[in-house]
């Protein structure tokens, strides 16, 4: 019923929502909520991550690239690098850590 409560409390929200999905000493899988105009702030991971859009469309940003992410894609996100997200339509991410 996660990813259920990701997408009630979206309208509302004036940010990004996530919940963890699962999570054990070696990986974190999280769901994230955007609505449409919703931005990730510019961060930073310190683990392998991988980005995977099951709704709507985002753009990752960082330094001076941009991609396009809509719904099935999937994105190797770089260790140590500042990046954000920009959603384009409602959407629905799922970010595995680890």
């Amino acid at each position: 019923m996660i990813i259920e409560q990701v997408r009630e409390q979206m309208p509302l929200a004036k940010g990004p929502v996530a919940k963890i999905l699962k999570q054990s000493d070696n990986y974190k899988m999280m769901v994230i909520g955007l609505k449409k105009g919703a931005v990730l702030k510019e961060h930073k991971t310190a683990v392998p991550a991988r980005l995977i859009i099951t709704e709507g469309h985002v753009t990752y940003n960082e330094h001076e690239r941009a991609v396009d992410l809509k719904r099935d894609a999937d994105f190797e996100i770089p260790v140590n690098v500042p990046h954000s997200l920009l959603a384009l339509e409602d959407s629905i991410c799922f970010l595995i850590q680890g």
